[in-house]
């Protein structure tokens, strides 16, 4: 029975066969130049097969860098916005304490503004009632603090001190409904009342006669008539004239100048100091004779006593016999 395939060369033949072919390849391109040609035309014959056998590694290798480079970008991504988070909250704090700076800033300059002595002072806490415009301020009695003392901010009158302690003060706002201050128009010297309206903005001018001489955009200023505000100081802003017709007053909303809602720092303005270097004194009083004088009475010494005693007596028939005539 024939086979179906022929038998092949035996293995150890091919591999001889092989290792002559390779040994003679070498020789003829060490020998004859055109071999390099022949060379260079296998190696472009060869190209694909080799790009396509080096595809595999080539793809875990991309692979590989991909994924590193995703794992390295998230990485620096996070780090990046731990970072940008930082600075935005150094910034916002910077941004705070300019402002906070700016304020001070504005308030030295405001105490600077004025002759009447002064202390500064911060908000402690406010009141949580929305109709109760009070605040706490950290200066009392230790610090010379005394109900009646009108508070201050940058830009104008914040309220009045309405109750002290050692340490603290409690302030009523010029918006509290109860509050009322004399002001004057800083234009032309129209006085008036400022009360409180009950909102954080706005304050109300009462019984302003409907010809008044009274326009939107006139600073309101205390008048000094309370004795409890310095004269000048500024109040509100002129927001509102509205005429009613067949009324005598007209309707004056107002503007606090000082940022009720706002401020923290405030000053606290001090009774002026007393001048005793022009006090008078009168030196008549020195000039009195002595013997005047009424000496102290001994205890026990009843003489002075009877002589007052038997004047009054005597004093008194005449006193009645004048009523008579």
């Amino acid at each position: 029975m024939k086979p179906l395939f022929t038998r092949g060369p035996v293995p150890g033949y091919r591999m001889l066969l092989c290792a002559v072919l390779s040994l003679a390849l070498m020789f003829a391109e060490d020998r004859f130049s055109w071999m390099v040609d022949v060379r260079a035309s296998m190696a472009t014959l060869v190209s694909p097969v080799q790009w396509v056998v080096s595809l595999p590694t080539e793809g875990i290798s991309w692979g590989a860098l991909v994924f590193a480079d995703q794992q390295e970008l998230a990485d620096e991504n996070r780090a990046l916005r731990e970072q940008l988070l930082n600075l935005s909250s150094r910034v916002q704090r910077m941004a705070s304490l300019t402002s906070e700076n700016t304020r001070l800033r504005e308030l030295l300059n405001a105490g600077q503004r004025s002759d009447i002595p002064y202390i500064t002072s911060q908000l402690l806490t406010l009141d949580a009632d929305p109709f109760s415009h009070r605040m706490v301020v950290d200066r009392g009695e230790q610090d010379g603090v005394r109900i009646g003392l009108p508070v201050l901010d940058a830009y104008g009158l914040v309220g009045q001190v309405i109750s002290t302690s050692a340490y603290n003060s409690r302030v009523l706002m010029i918006s509290d409904a109860s509050h009322a201050v004399p002001v004057e128009i800083n234009r032309n010297g129209l006085r008036f009342i400022a009360q409180g309206s009950g909102k954080i903005d706005q304050v109300d001018v009462l019984h302003v006669p409907d010809t008044a001489d009274i326009r939107v955009g006139d600073l309101l200023v205390t008048s000094g008539l309370a004795l409890r505000f310095p004269r000048g100081l500024p109040v509100a802003r002129v927001t509102e004239v509205y005429h009613d017709p067949g009324k005598p007053f007209a309707r004056v909303s107002a503007e606090p100048i000082a940022q009720l809602e706002r401020s923290r720092n405030f000053l606290i303005q001090m009774p002026p100091p007393v001048d005793t270097d022009n006090l008078y004194v009168d030196d008549s009083l020195d000039e009195l004779p002595r013997d005047n004088l009424a000496a102290p009475r001994p205890e026990g010494d009843d003489t002075a006593q009877g002589s007052a005693e038997d004047a009054a007596d005597a004093q008194a028939p005449t006193d009645a016999a004048g009523e008579n005539n």
